[in-house]
């Protein structure tokens, strides 16, 4: 909608009107000339003067909001076969975390860092200790504080992991913490939609969270929790996620997931047993049990990432809300039959296509958004050219996503 203010023009349209019989082209006529390029009105027998159309108030859907779920890894894949680690890295922070990368950083300049994987002790174990190191830095027990902070009740001191016995919780001096790089979940993680892989001595088993559409979700600090259970997601089947198991076989739970936070928490006592040891490329097996010593830092992190690089799959996706706009662009029977184009027309201005004479004809084939001051802000285009003549009419639904 476009306001003039030039009485010249309302006198002259006044005329008009107090002629009696009148032209609506000359009503247009003398409107358009008071407007820019791109808000000018259609007139003539049928022909758009310009290229360009003004919205109107129903061509327009504002406000949609779309559920949108996409793979979590990089390139919008769902499932991640390798895990690479970055000596660079590690060297400068590995007592912390390791970086976990889907291709390998050695030789591959363009690798991101998918999640990181991270061990916690409560009390500082499996790090050096002051009493052993006046430079000790106690990685294990920030780490263990870092997560409790974040995800953790302001009364809770410890993670507790519910065991077999109902409504039953055991507190965990020790913690894995699977972070998801935030560049990779975005907004959130899809509950319900991931599966890792870790193999061990005693197999190769699969964990997921419990969401499940039946199943309810507990509110706390970071948002959703669910409980991490031995399972399958029965993907390419018609079968609901089944459940092997939610503990050890000594009752003790799994684990923890926060989708809100891209972040999976797990017990080590639950891993140990049910996976066993793990071997390396080189060295002996280790425990994801961890080393609980005070006379060096073990990186005990290192295990649960040779677990996941032995599991082979790491399958996971994103879900983010969407917010988008609908633009109906319509071209009516009369419109847009001609076109600007300078092949269309010879130099004395009759058409090239000497069958347009009576039957002018174009092909649509991208529409352009431009703002109010004629800047051109997207551009969309069909699969393929869409014929328009006066017998046809075009409805193209353009699409925004941000």
């Amino acid at each position: 909608m476009a306001l003039i203010n030039d009485p010249n023009i309302a006198a002259r349209i006044a005329d008009l009107a107090a002629s009696g019989t009148f032209d609506t082209n000359d009503i247009v006529s003398l409107i358009n000339s008071a407007l820019p390029a791109g808000q000018q009105l259609q007139s003539g027998a049928g022909a758009t003067t310009g290229v360009y159309k003004q919205f109107g108030e129903f061509d327009k859907v504002n406000a949609k909001v779309e559920v949108v779920t996409t793979g979590l890894w990089t390139g919008d894949v769902g499932s991640l076969t390798n895990a690479y680690t970055s000596s660079t890295q590690v060297a400068q922070s590995g007592n912390y975390y390791y970086d976990v990368y889907s291709t390998d950083p050695r030789t591959d300049a363009t690798a991101e860092a998918q999640f990181a994987v991270a061990y916690g002790h409560v009390n500082g174990s499996g790090s050096v200790s002051l009493q052993n190191d006046d430079d000790a830095l106690l990685s294990t027990k920030a780490t263990y504080a870092q997560y409790k902070s974040v995800l953790l009740e302001p009364t809770d001191p410890k993670f507790s992991f519910e065991t077999s016995t109902a409504n039953v919780f055991e507190d965990s001096n020790s913690i894995y913490a699977i972070n998801v790089n935030r560049a990779r979940y975005r907004e959130k993680m899809d509950a319900g939609n991931w599966s890792l892989q870790l193999s061990g001595s005693n197999g190769l088993f699969t964990f997921i969270d419990d969401s499940g559409k039946k199943f309810g979700d507990t509110l706390g600090k970071a948002g959703r929790v669910f409980k991490v259970v031995s399972g399958s997601l029965n993907l390419g089947t018609e079968n609901e996620a089944t459940v092997v198991s939610t503990t050890d076989a000594n009752g003790k739970g799994y684990g923890l997931f926060y989708p809100d936070r891209g972040i999976v928490i797990f017990n080590p006592t639950a891993l140990a047993e049910t996976v066993g040891t793990v071997k390396p490329f080189s060295g002996p097996a280790e425990s994801l049990l961890g080393v609980e010593t005070i006379v060096g830092d073990t990186q005990n992190h290192k295990t649960l990432v040779q677990a996941i690089d032995n599991g082979n799959d790491f399958q996971a996706r994103r879900t983010e809300n969407v917010s988008t706009q609908h633009f109906f662009v319509r071209a009516t029977n009369r419109e847009f039959n001609y076109s600007n184009n300078p092949t269309y027309t010879k130099t004395d201005g009759t058409f090239v296509e000497t069958t347009f004479n009576t039957d002018p004809q174009t092909y649509v084939t991208t529409v352009g958004l431009l703002n109010t001051s004629n800047e051109l802000i997207a551009v969309a285009k069909t699969s393929q050219p869409i014929n328009k003549s006066f017998d046809k009419e075009v409805l193209i639904k353009v699409k925004l996503s941000f």
